[in-house]
């Protein structure tokens, strides 16, 4: 009896719930707080792989740990141009006659190299601070992955961790100390 009573009851109370619209927008992630944390990040390991290469001497730029690994010069520029690869969606400003194909191996000049780390981590981080802060979900295809602008935020900073690592291996092969570690 209960049940004959409940469904009818049911009824009109959906009956009267408000309409849920199928055209309302879905909120999307808001990402100020990560932005912050990546900026932040971005900052410390920009400082540090500048300290890096001018502490790398000159002549060890085109050292490599074996023949066909990229070189400390190529590590370098390769985290450079990165930041334009992965900036691209989020608009990040290229510099003039920039080709992602040989930005890699277009110099081995160490002032060159340290002005391009400069320029390529300024640009991202120009481009991070730009993001609205409620566009975490806004999507792009990247290297034929879907990716998201948190999912974006949180790959710089582990491939920029990742290639810290591996720069600071190389230049301790070549006799290099961190700078930052001198002053622990």
């Amino acid at each position: 009896m209960r049940a004959k009573l409940l469904i009818p009851a049911l009824l009109a109370l959906a009956a009267t719930a408000p309409a849920q619209s199928a055209a309302k927008p879905t909120p999307t992630a808001n990402i100020s707080a990560l932005k912050k944390d990546v900026l932040a990040n971005m900052s410390t390991v920009t400082d540090k792989f500048i300290q890096l290469a001018n502490a790398v001497p000159a002549d060890r730029y085109t050292w490599r740990p074996a023949p066909g690994v990229r070189s400390i010069a190529e590590v370098f520029l390769h985290v450079s141009n990165a930041q334009y690869v992965f900036g691209a969606n989020i608009g990040v400003a290229k510099p003039a006659g920039y080709d992602a194909t040989t930005f890699e191996t277009s110099t081995t000049d160490k002032a060159q190299i340290i002005a391009a780390m400069k320029a390529a981590f300024t640009a991202m981080t120009t481009a991070i601070q730009a993001l609205p802060d409620n566009s975490g979900d806004a999507t792009f295809k990247l290297f034929d992955t879907d990716y998201t602008n948190r999912k974006l935020l949180i790959l710089e900073t582990d491939h920029n961790a990742e290639h810290l690592g591996q720069s600071i291996a190389y230049a301790r092969v070549n006799g290099v100390v961190p700078p930052w570690s001198v002053k622990m």
